[in-house]
């Protein structure tokens, strides 16, 4: 077998690089519309479920860092590069699985809003099984940036080695209005073409740098 010579080496090296980089950054996936609008769709009854089932100014405690608005998805762009659309939504689904998992436990069994968030909790599980099928496994093995791996290893960790301090408290329909608003911002190929669908997050950096280069004859 003839040995390749290191200007071919890195030839094939340069084009395994241009073939993956189409993946990493592809918008989402088509397949991924069929389970975040179902999860929509739920969503749309969360005034009922989360703020009239629930006693006035009722609150959960969650983590800071499940708090998780649109102003945090600008903050965190802002902050640190390397922050990609990717790294936003694998986020977005370890912040929101956590808030779901509290409101559940803080619902009695016979409460008219349990088995409300438990479908809610399964059609979001549902949207991140395809979510982890779209893509390619070594993309959840990249080290996270900074800023968004430090938000990571607060999430996990254990409740009983958390301070105080690490806990916030949010209303229930809060904590589901903030779901609702950055999915349309993460995944907003899904819900453009909604009726009256509010472009949620059209000025953070990442999404300025993708609509230029979406321009005609850019």
């Amino acid at each position: 077998m003839v040995p390749l010579s290191a200007p071919v080496c890195l030839l094939g090296a340069l084009l395994g690089l241009l073939l993956i980089a189409p993946i990493l950054m592809a918008p989402t996936s088509a397949s991924m519309c069929t389970p975040l609008r179902t999860l929509n769709n739920s969503l749309s009854y969360r005034r009922r479920y989360m703020k009239h089932y629930f006693p006035i100014n009722y609150t959960v405690r969650v983590h800071h860092e499940e708090i998780f608005k649109l102003s945090n998805i600008s903050k965190m762009c802002l902050d640190e590069d390397g922050v990609d659309e990717l790294v936003l939504q694998r986020l977005w689904f370890q912040v929101n699985q956590g808030v779901l998992k509290k409101i559940i436990q803080v619902l009695p069994k016979r409460h008219p809003s349990r088995s409300y968030t438990a479908e809610l909790e399964r059609r979001f599980k549902d949207a991140e099984g395809v979510f982890v099928l779209s893509h390619p496994a070594e993309v959840f093995y990249q080290e996270l940036p900074e800023t968004i791996q430090d938000i990571w290893d607060r999430l996990t960790e254990e409740p009983e080695r958390m301070v105080d301090t690490s806990w916030g408290y949010a209303f229930p329909k809060s904590l589901l209005d903030n779901l609702c608003h950055t999915m349309y911002c993460l995944f907003h190929e899904c819900f453009s073409n909604t009726e009256d669908q509010q472009d949620y997050c059209g000025k953070t950096p990442w999404r300025k740098g993708r609509k230029k280069a979406l321009q005609p004859g850019s």
